[in-house]
């Protein structure tokens, strides 16, 4: 009689080693389902096999361990049991009602046949509402640490709550896990990565950002921007060791793999979000890199080094800087900064190119706003099969009250405006930081909610250099604040128009000095 244990297993306590000591040795028959009722089953276990779940996910919240650490542990807790015991990794489905019946099909598969799985031969130990998918398929199943029967009640903590408890460093946190739980977690530092996951603000339970991107559209534009990336920073790349951090799917290495001054180059790829760093590596399995000293790494690079100190000869990153200021905070963006300088060799440099605030950013400006272009009808949200839809048939003007409504609503801004009519037009007076904020991300209506969370504006070009040089880089004459003159042209011309006053309270035309649109982007070259 098979025993069939799914879970996570990112620790094993001494309970359920208790439990399935007990019914090696004692066998099933007394044992209570979960139903409350005796097994009756005279046969004794003969394997365990741990369905190992989320077994392709590490490296977050829900999921901190990979696969081959939870492997190991499992194997060192199973000697004292002395049956075999088999480890199956089943790799994330999401929430399905077919998942019990996936598990058993996976086990097959990944066994070679060797263990078909049915009602006749398997109990199944479970203790949560998973035990419910198993028992639609006919398995019996015995609670494990809850109480047969009952519907709440629990004799033992269940193993995610015994993580909770270490990382609230409760008193009897490691009192309750299995002795190979704790070698294992003692010998790899997992107490401290755990700890670190879960008081990490910027990262999602399942190591995301963001959970609002979509992920096509994401990935799809950084391919299609790849080319101008590489354009733009090759000439000042150090060939070394050289690391992407936020490599998004591995498009910019894929690129200076290709250049023969980087044949004897590693590449050092680090992304944080899970679905990107799979196609990653599955870009790397298909043989996309023609340079086969490519790595990638899921790590989180704001709160901590990803690379040994004095170790890297370039560094590059694209879009990433501003994402920290808009999802973390002031200090993470600075330790961020710091950890860069620690990893670089002395004549390292660190290439970023990111978005970019105005110089004078705090100066109040008149902005003209086209509001023909509406095929709203005054309805509201609701009325249209998404939001994207709802977006596109409001005029420049009209997106712009809805994104005065949504940025940076969480983090509790708000965007003021004074609108003032001059030669009976309207125009609208705010800060310019503000309306570089909405030119830069009113077409972006397929990531609308993810963007309105983004802050591009918080530091200028040379507030920049001012805070690279505080710690120690020395910025090259070679970078620059630019405009993207794309932009400019197919997205902000006919759309938006700028003034300065000549004269306070302007009441004609003739009074507004027309403003050109000011930087977009930046290409910082900090040297160490």
């Amino acid at each position: 009689m098979y025993l069939l244990l799914p879970g996570r297993h990112h620790l094993l306590t001494r309970y359920q080693k208790e439990y399935l000591l007990r019914l090696v040795n004692m066998g099933l028959s007394e044992e209570l389902d979960v139903f409350g009722n005796p097994l009756q089953i005279s046969k004794h276990p003969s394997a365990i096999i741990f369905a190992v779940t989320s077994a392709n996910h590490n490296n977050t919240r829900r999921n901190p361990l990979p696969l081959y650490q939870r492997a190991m542990m499992i194997q060192d807790f199973s000697k004292e049991l002395n049956i075999p015991s088999f480890v199956i990794p089943i790799d994330d489905i999401g929430q399905s009602p077919n998942f019990a019946s996936y598990t058993i099909k996976k086990i097959e598969v990944e066994t070679e046949l060797m263990l078909k799985l049915t009602p006749e031969n398997t109990i199944v130990l479970c203790s949560t509402p998973v035990a419910n998918l198993y028992l639609e398929l006919g398995f019996k199943v015995l609670p494990v640490e809850k109480v047969p029967g009952s519907a709440d009640s629990f004799l033992a903590k269940l193993p995610w709550e015994e993580l909770e408890s270490i990382v609230l460093k409760q008193k009897e946190s490691k009192q309750n896990l299995d002795p190979a739980c704790i070698r294992l977690w003692k010998d790899y530092g997992l107490f401290e990565k755990v700890d670190m996951l879960f008081s990490d603000s910027l990262i999602g339970d399942d190591g995301d950002l963001t959970e609002s991107r979509d992920y096509n559209t994401y990935v799809r534009e950084m391919d299609e921007i790849a080319e101008l990336k590489f354009q733009e920073t090759v000439p000042f790349l150090r060939p070394g060791r050289i690391g992407d951090i936020g490599c998004a799917v591995g498009s910019w290495i894929k690129l200076v793999c290709q250049d023969p001054k980087y044949t004897e180059s590693d590449f050092y790829g680090v992304e944080i979000a899970r679905h990107l760093y799979q196609l990653c590596e599955q870009r790397k399995e298909n043989g996309e890199f023609q340079n086969p000293n490519v790595f990638f790494l899921r790590k989180n690079a704001v709160s901590g080094l990803v690379y040994p100190r004095l170790s890297m000869n370039a560094i590059h990153t694209s879009s990433l800087t501003h994402e920290i200021e808009s999802y973390g905070d002031r200090s993470q963006l600075l330790a961020f900064i710091k950890n860069r300088f620690e990893e670089l060799v002395y004549g390292g440099v660190w290439i970023n190119r990111d978005v970019v605030g105005p110089e004078d950013k705090e100066k109040e400006v008149y902005v003209w706003m086209e509001e023909d272009s509406s095929t709203n009808q005054g309805f509201g949200p609701e009325k249209f099969p998404s939001f994207k839809d709802y977006l596109e048939s409001l005029s420049t003007k009209e997106r712009f009250f809805q994104f005065q409504q949504d940025f940076r609503k969480e983090q509790g801004y708000v965007l003021r405006t004074t609108s003032i009519l001059v030669d009976g037009i309207e125009y609208h007076c705010m800060k310019l930081k503000d309306i570089c904020e909405y030119i830069s991300k009113k077409d972006y209506t397929d990531n609308w909610k993810s963007e309105m969370h983004e802050s591009f504006c918080f530091w200028s070009f040379n507030e920049w250099k001012e805070q690279l040089e505080s710690i120690g880089f020395k910025i090259s004459p070679n970078s620059r604040a630019y405009r993207n003159e794309w932009l400019v042209k197919n997205r902000y011309e006919g759309k938006i128009k700028l003034f300065l006053p000549r004269i306070p309270n302007p009441k004609q035309t003739a009074d507004l000095i027309p403003f050109d649109f000011p930087v977009t982007h930046m290409l910082m070259l900090a040297e160490k």
